[in-house]
């Protein structure tokens, strides 16, 4: 029997995580305590406010839900081009200047005047590789008072760029899109500890009010917490939200699948108000 306790106790005590090297092999890692993970997800729950959200981009990946606040909205950050550009080119279309910066494409997938393009990686540093979020906002928009929109996917190297970022520059955005990768791995206590950081961070100065969960991406559970490996976060900034209440209920009615050839994913349960 006391063996039988200790392989409980180290059951929960340890996360086994497969090795980033080889799927063949594992890896004993601190497992998150519960407690710590149902605290999070509860800071996360999405708010219902005004204004209502809407869909900026294509009806498929690249497009995201936001709050219907625009106006007033200088300029867009979004690092991390890949093939598809909807999503700025419809900020092109409301006057918005847009600034795209991905070391991995030559060019963004459309053009148009308002867009500013940086053959650079958003990281951590500045080289001529990488520039930091705050040293490329500081190089574009140089005056303090613009508003500004944030739409990010960089596979992982989100959580650098957010702490690095400055609290001068985070105020700055009004709203903020990312997708947040690896979020299967809450349970990876070293890795939770980054990524939990990274959202008390924002939730500081934001208010979550929508997530979305990639439909290319898997669903684990474990503790009877399900997650996503990865999801699109929307965040809006407090001194802009009226009357909010908890979402109770997802999908969004203009939430669209990532991949309409994939299995659709329902945000699950335990990310929202129920």
């Amino acid at each position: 029997m006391k063996n039988k306790f200790r392989l409980l106790e180290r059951f929960f005590k340890y996360y086994l995580v497969e090795s980033p090297l080889t799927k063949r092999k594992k890896f004993l890692t601190k497992m998150t305590p519960i407690n710590q993970v149902e605290s999070l997800l509860e800071s996360l729950y999405p708010l219902d406010c005004q204004p209502n959200l809407i869909r900026l981009g294509p009806e498929g990946d690249g497009g995201y839900l936001i709050p219907d606040d625009l106006e007033g909205i200088n300029a867009c950050f979004s690092p991390g081009v890949s093939t598809a550009s909807g999503f700025e080119k419809e900020c092109a279309t409301r006057n918005i200047k847009v600034f795209l910066a991905d070391k991995s494409v030559n060019a963004p997938a459309e053009n148009d005047d308002l867009f500013s393009f940086v053959p650079k990686f958003i990281g951590s540093m500045n080289n001529n590789d990488f520039i930091t979020l705050d040293h490329w906002i500081d190089l574009s928009i140089p005056d303090s008072n613009n508003e500004l929109l944030l739409q990010m996917d960089i596979e992982r190297s989100e959580y650098e760029v957010f702490h690095s970022l400055s609290e001068r520059n985070m105020k700055k955005f009004r709203i903020m899109v990312i997708e947040f990768h690896g979020l299967d791995q809450i349970w990876n206590l070293p890795f939770f500890e980054i990524l939990n950081r990274v959202f008390v961070k924002i939730l500081q100065t934001h208010c979550c009010v929508h997530i979305h969960p990639n439909n290319i991406t898997n669903i684990e559970k474990l503790n009877g917490i399900e997650t996503a490996q990865a999801m699109e976060f929307t965040f809006f900034r407090k001194d802009r939200i009226i009357n909010s209440s908890y979402q109770n209920s997802f999908p969004h009615p203009l939430d669209r699948d990532n991949d309409p050839n994939e299995a659709s994913i329902i945000l699950p349960s335990s990310w929202y108000s129920n």
